[in-house]
C-alpha cells in the first residue's frame, strides 16, 4: 500500500534527478556512476532482496539532507538511508530508482560534557571512535555491537542495536535522550531533551530508535554517558550441557548478581572457533559460558559465580588473574561468527530473544532445527539477556542448501515466538523478518504501526518496502 504511492513511471525524474540534487549539494557529495552505486545497493543480511539506486548522496550538513528530502519529495522517489551498512535485516537495501543517503560523512562528534555527562554527534560517527573520545574524558557510552569499529550511531539508533554489555547497561535506546530528524518533506524536528530528566509530551524519540528510517532522517543526537568503570575481570566456565549451563545462567540471575558480561556459547561455536583459530578450547564441551564484572572487586564476584557454575553442573571454572588473560577469554566470543562463517562460507544470523528462564528450551529446539534440515547452527548468545544468535552455516552455491537454510531460520523463529519471546533483540526487522513482525504484533498493532508511518511519511518515500 505504501510502495504504490510512489508513482511507477521515473524515466522523466530521475534523467534530472542529479541536477536537482546537485543544485543544493556540492558535486563530490552526488554519485551517479552505476559501478559505483552498485556497491550501495544491500547491507550483511542474507536473503534480502536489493534494487538499483538512481543515486547515492554523500550529505555532510544537516541543509544537505534537507534538500535532498526536499527533492525527494517534489520527484515522489524514495530515499533509502544508510550508514555503514553492517546490518543484519536488509533494513540498509536499496529499492530500484532510490536515492541511497548515506550518512558516513555527517561524522562529527560536536560535544562532549562531563558535567552533564552527554555527547552530542552526528549520525555518522563510528561507534568506537565515540567510545574512545568519551574515555579521553572518563566517561563510558556502553552499546557495543559486535561491529562497533565499522557501524555507525546512526545505524545504531535505526535499529536499536545492542551488544555484549547489555545484560548491565542496556540497549541504544536507553541511552538516546533526544534527536533531530529531518522529516520526509524536509522539514527539521527536534526531539527530546539533553537533561538528565524530561517527560513533556510523547516520547518521539524513542519512536525513531529502531525505526530503521522510515520515519525520518536522523541528523544529530543527544547521547547519555556514564562514568569510566574499572576494567573487567572475566571467567570461562565449562559445561557438559548446554542446560546446564543455561541452569547456571539462570542462577546468577535469580542471585542477584549484575555482570558486565554475560556470553554463551554451545558445542558447535566452541568446534568452529577451535578450527579456525587453534585456540585449544576444550574438545568436550557442550557448552562454555563467559563472565565478567567491572566492579570495584571483581575477583570476589567471579569467585561467587564460580560457585553458581559449579553448583549448575560446571566441570571447569577459569576465572582470569588480569586483564590480559581476560582478553585471551573473550578472543574465543569474538571470534565465534567469523569462526561459523568459516564452516560453509555463508552464514544466516538468526536473531532470536526469549526470557532467560527458556533459554535453555532455544538452545535444544534448535539443535533439533538442525538435525531435521541437516544443517550446522551455531548458537551464540548474550545469555544474561536471552538474546541469541543461532547461526545457521550453509554453501550459498547450493540450491537445496539455502532453501533448508531459510526453512531452518523461519522455523527458529516461530520457536522464539512459541517460548515468549521476539524475533529481534538487536538487528531489527528490515526486509528479512518483515513478515514475522506482522505474527508478532497481531493485526492491530500492525495497523497502528502503519497509521504512525502514514503520519510521518504520508508519500511513504522513507525506506519503503522495509519493516511492513
Amino acid at each position: 500500500m505504501i510502495m504504490s504511492r510512489i508513482e511507477a513511471p521515473r524515466d522523466e525524474v530521475t534523467g534530472n534527478l542529479a541536477d536537482r540534487l546537485l543544485a543544493g549539494l556540492p558535486a563530490d557529495a552526488v554519485l551517479t556512476d552505476p559501478d559505483v552505486t552498485a556497491s550501495y545497493a544491500n547491507d550483511m543480511a542474507s536473503f534480502c532482496p536489493a534494487g538499483t539506486p538512481a543515486v547515492v548522496v554523500l550529505p555532510r550538513t544537516v541543509e544537505h539532507v534537507q534538500h535532498v528530502m526536499r527533492t525527494a519529495t517534489e520527484l515522489r522517489l524514495p530515499v533509502v538511508p544508510q550508514g555503514a551498512r553492517t546490518g543484519l535485516s536488509g533494513a540498509a537495501n536499496a529499492t530500484d530508482g532510490c536515492i541511497v543517503l548515506s550518512l558516513t560523512k555527517m561524522d562529527r562528534i560536536l560535544e562532549i560534557s562531563p558535567v552533564d555527562r552527554i555527547a552530542v554527534v552526528e549520525p555518522g560517527v563510528v561507534n568506537a571512535a565515540l567510545s574512545r573520545a568519551v574515555g579521553e574524558h572518563g566517561l563510558y557510552y556502553p552499546p557495543d555491537p559486535s561491529s562497533w569499529e565499522m557501524c555507525t550511531i546512526g545505524g545504531n539508533i535505526g535499529t536499536a542495536s545492542g551488544g555484549l554489555c547489555c545484560v548491565k547497561y542496556g540497549v541504544t535506546a536507553e541511552y538516546v535522550l533526544g534527536l533531530d530528524v529531518v522529516l520526509a518533506d524536509g522539514r527539521l524536528m527536534s526531539t527530546g531533551r539533553r537533561t538528565a530528566k524530561g517527560v513533556a509530551g510523547y516520547d518521539l524519540t524513542r519512536l525513531f530508535v529502531g525505526s530503521e528510517g522510515s520515519l525520518g532522517i536522523v541528523v544529530r543526537a543527544v547521547l547519555a554517558l556514564k562514568p569510566q568503570p574499572p576494567g573487567q575481570l572475566v571467567l570461562a566456565a565449562e559445561f557438559p550441557s548446554a542446560a546446564a549451563a543455561c541452569d547456571a545462567v539462570c542462577r546468577i540471575m535469580a542471585g542477584g548478581h549484575v555482570p558486565s558480561l554475560l556470553e554463551l556459547m554451545d558445542r558447535t561455536t566452541v568446534k568452529a572457533v577451535n578450527e579456525l583459530t587453534r585456540m585449544g578450547l576444550p574438545e568436550t564441551t557442550e557448552a562454555l559460558l563467559l563472565a565478567a564484572f567491572d566492579t570495584p572487586d571483581p575477583a570476589a564476584d567471579l569467585a561467587a559465580l564460580g560457585a553458581l557454575c559449579e553448583a549448575a553442573g560446571a566441570t571447569q571454572v577459569v576465572p582470569a588473574d588480569d586483564a590480559a588473560e581476560s582478553e585471551l577469554l573473550l578472543q574465543a566470543r569474538r571470534s565465534s561468527l567469523v569462526a561459523l562463517e568459516a564452516v560453509k562460507g555463508t552464514t544466516m544470523i538468526d536473531d532470536v530473544c526469549v526470557p532467560r528462564s527458556r533459554l535453555g528450551d532455544l538452545i535444544e529446539g534448535v539443535e533439533r532445527i538442525a538435525d531435521k534440515h541437516r544443517l550446522t547452527i551455531g548458537v551464540v548468545a548474550h545469555a544474561g539477556d536471552g538474546n541469541t544468535h543461532p547461526t545457521v552455516c550453509f554453501d550459498a552455491q547450493d540450491p537445496d542448501e539455502c532453501r533448508r537454510a531459510r526453512e531452518s531460520f523461519d522455523e527458529i523463529m516461530a520457536l522464539g515466538l512459541e517460548l515468549g519471546g521476539t524475533i529481534t533483540g538487536e538487528h531489527g526487522v528490515g526486509v528479512l523478518k518483515k513478515e514475522w513482525l506482522a505474527r508478532e504484533i497481531g493485526p492491530v498493532g500492525l495497523e497502528m504501526q502503519r497509521a504512525v508511518k502514514q503520519v510521518f511519511d504520508p508519500l511513504g518515500i522513507l525506506n519503503p518496502g522495509k519493516l511492513f
